[in-house]
């Protein structure tokens, strides 16, 4: 397999996107940020910016010419776009296709409660499956890498409150969990483009770190020099409240879902060996670097 060294980018102004960015663009790739029409957002010098219309097969085909990859990090509304994506990927011999994973391992997730809410993304790889068997110079990487740390820390997902001491400890507080820092997401990013061979048509796992509630509890204390209030949470309660929500057609019981499924005692969903570290020229962050930046942001 040839060499990538144009990249399309999808959702270059969201959370992800200009951490991908940045890790394309240091990665020495040409990078074109494809935007909607009507989009305001603004890009730096250097990244070829180009208006499309994506709902249209002929706007994204003009846009997708002469690439050899399109990275996309979709916000969640729209990941079922993306098929249409692929399509004008295909037409212009785009090389490879990374969907806008970026989460959790949905392969994995299938027919559990929090993959039914993640149905999109899973019949968005099932299609890249498939036209993948259809032409053998197509290839797609699928990348895990569980949560976002810095931005799901200040999110809440955590239960971690630095400005009122306060600390949510779910189940034991002892299970394995792994997550990511926005910024090494990019750089793995970059790292499957610049090893197409080794990552076509694979689903890869891989993080900043695994550790546990316990552990990031306690470096959060060091680093506030303060002793938090801690309430015990049960998960199996957390997925009656998810339950309830989904019922009434409320989306949000992602929160406690996902909850349950990284810090619920025994589930086991911590990445299993890190081996893509090695794989895409990375190397693990230091978990009390991050806390430290994340309890002074």
């Amino acid at each position: 397999m040839s060499a990538i060294k144009k990249v399309a980018l999808i959702g270059a102004s969201g959370n992800l996107g200009p951490k991908v960015l940045s890790g394309l663009v240091e990665g020495g790739f040409q990078v074109t940020v494809l935007s909607r029409q009507e989009s305001s957002a603004t890009f730096p010098s250097g990244v070829t910016v180009k208006k499309v219309d994506f709902s249209s097969l002929d706007s994204l085909k003009d846009a997708l010419q002469g690439q050899d990859a399109v990275v996309s990090a979709a916000a969640s509304a729209a990941i079922g776009a993306q098929k249409l994506v692929i399509d004008a990927a295909v037409a212009t011999q785009v090389k490879r296709f990374i969907p806008s994973e970026f989460g959790i391992h949905t392969r994995e997730a299938q027919g559990t409660k929090i993959g039914n809410i993640l149905t999109g993304k899973i019949q968005i790889t099932d299609y890249l499956i498939e036209v993948s068997k259809k032409h053998d110079w197509f290839s797609w990487t699928g990348i895990a890498v569980g949560p976002f740390f810095d931005w799901n820390f200040s999110g809440g997902l955590l239960g971690i409150d630095v400005k009122n001491k306060t600390a949510k400890i779910f189940d034991s507080g002892n299970e394995r969990f792994s997550a990511s820092t926005l910024g090494f997401v990019g750089k793995a990013v970059a790292g499957v483009l610049k090893n197409p061979e080794a990552t076509a048509n694979k689903y890869i796992e891989v993080a900043s770190f695994t550790t546990t509630q316990r552990e990031v509890l306690k470096l959060v204390e060091e680093q506030t020099g303060a002793s938090y209030t801690v309430t015990n949470v049960q998960t199996s309660e957390l997925e009656k409240i998810a339950d309830e929500k989904l019922a009434k057609g409320d989306w949000s019981a992602f929160i406690e879902l996902l909850q349950q499924h990284e810090f619920g005692d025994g589930k086991g969903n911590a990445v299993k060996e890190n081996a893509a570290v090695t794989l895409l020229g990375l190397k693990e962050e230091d978990l009390k670097t991050e806390i430290k930046k994340v309890v002074s942001a």
